[in-house]
Formats: structure tokens, sequence, C-alpha cells
């Protein structure tokens, strides 16, 4: 039975490296055009954030809007529910 455990977890390590993969995928293909500091800021800003409230690394997101003539800088934290502590 152990042997069957062993090949099972090779199987959910190898999907959540592809669940991954395809997440940078799809983070690398929104930034295109995108300025060079948004990946630093966003890193930063979930630094800051982390002092404070326990969140994932996808809950921070950081795009850069045009509103016509303005760029906006569109920042979306998705804080967890319940209490903190």
């Amino acid at each position: 039975m152990g042997l069957f455990d062993f090949l099972k977890s090779k199987k959910n390590t190898a999907e959540t490296a592809k669940n991954r993969l395809q997440i940078i995928i799809a983070q690398e293909r929104s930034s295109r055009g995108a300025p060079d500091y948004l990946p630093l800021l966003r890193r930063e800003l979930l630094d800051v954030i982390k002092k404070y409230v326990n969140v994932d690394v996808d809950a921070v997101k950081v795009d850069l809007i045009k509103d016509g003539d303005h760029d906006v800088l569109d920042i979306s934290v998705a804080l967890p529910e319940g209490p903190q502590g």
C-alpha cells in the first residue's frame, strides 16, 4: 500500500506543478505591455498586507487600466473570511 501512496503523491505534485505553471503563464500574458514596476509593486504590497492579515500569494492583483487619456492603477486584495489571529 505504501508504494501506491508514493505514486499517488507524485501525481498530486505533478498536478500542483501544472496548476502553478498555468498561473505563471496567465500572469505573464496579462502583464505584456504593462510597466516593469507592476510585479515589484505587487510583491511589496503583498509583504505589507501580510504584516496585518494572513493572505495567499494570489490575494493581491495589480493591473494598469487605460481610462481615456489616463492610466488607472487597479489594486484588488482578496481578504480571508473570518477573524484573524
